[in-house]
């Protein structure tokens, strides 16, 4: 068997400043330190927090007064940081600044009048947070047929947002079916489909040719994860999207000469390891490294943590 491993792959600037940063904020404050929501979409990366006494939480009211609270990278939304206040909760802002540029970008274009149709998926929490901004000003939409249903005044100023973790591909044609519908449609100045996802997509696009099989190294609530997979699937490459190697079902690879591993942004090297080393010691598996792509990205740690490190 050969193992194809996509180059980039893992964890993204964002979600290794975010993870940075919980690190950090254990040191200097010391457990319990409250997250709302999930630091990000991993299973593994949240239980190996949990064990460390991070609690996270999904509402704000059985948060002590005083208490840590770190926002995770996917962001929140104006009423949330809004609840930390008034619980006086030390707020520790660990949201992805390609985040934060879409929550930007949604205040600019409602204080400029526009109606804003956001790309993205329903009850994602980065979604949740984005529409919060400016909930009178925006619209979701998650296919081509919803864009048929929207409705603007005739001469409404109409620009549109994505989430960041999106397939490529889909937001396309989406944004297409908006240009079509409303040709005079404001686009952001730079794309809102983050680096990190548009390199692992490329990555699969241009490798899961050559595989008989892909992994994708991620757990199930993980939108980009979820991408990386389908995308194989539309190439017409079975793909199998999983947490780690306790997952793997040894029927996938009868037959299979060639596995494709990836992994999403928010998954661990440990996990992608954990599942080479299972098909090296069970398929005599040889390992070729692929890169299409270097990344170099870093993110700057928030200053209220920058100052309570000195």
């Amino acid at each position: 068997m050969r193992i194809i491993l996509a180059a980039p792959r893992g964890f993204c600037a964002g979600v290794n400043m975010a993870i940075e940063c919980l690190d950090m904020a254990l040191s200097a404050f010391g457990a319990p330190i409250y997250v709302y929501h999930e630091i990000v979409h991993n299973r593994f990366v949240v239980e190996s927090f949990t064990n460390r006494g991070v609690v996270f939480v999904d509402d704000l009211d059985g948060v002590p007064e005083n208490s840590h609270l770190l926002f995770s990278a996917h962001g929140v939304s104006p009423e949330i940081r809004k609840i930390a206040r008034d619980r006086k909760l030390v707020a520790i802002d660990a949201t992805c600044p390609l985040v934060t540029k879409v929550h930007l970008e949604a205040i600019r274009f409602a204080k400029l009048g526009y109606h804003i149709v956001l790309i993205g998926h329903e009850g994602h929490d980065e979604v949740v947070g984005t529409m919060g901004e400016v909930p009178e000003s925006i619209v979701l939409v998650e296919s081509e047929e919803e864009v048929d249903q929207l409705e603007f005044p005739a001469v409404a100023r109409v620009a549109y947002l994505t989430q960041t973790t999106l397939s490529v591909d889909d937001a396309s044609r989406i944004i297409r079916r908006l240009e079509k519908r409303f040709p005079q449609i404001t686009s952001p100045a730079k794309e809102d489909i983050c680096y990190a996802t548009q390199n692992r997509q490329e990555a699969v696009r241009l490798l899961a040719k050559e595989a008989n099989l892909v992994l994708v190294l991620g757990s199930q609530n993980s939108s980009n994860s979820q991408r990386l997979k389908e995308i194989s699937w539309e190439l017409n490459i079975p793909a199998q999207l999983i947490d780690g190697v306790e997952d793997i079902d040894p029927g996938w690879f009868d037959g299979i000469e060639t596995v494709l591993i990836t992994a999403g942004a928010s998954a661990p090297e440990s996990v992608v390891e954990d599942c080479v080393a299972y098909l090296q010691e069970n398929y005599q598996a040889e390992v070729e490294v692929r890169t299409i792509r270097e990344e170099e990205v870093h993110f700057q740690l928030p200053v209220e943590l920058r100052k309570a490190m000195g």
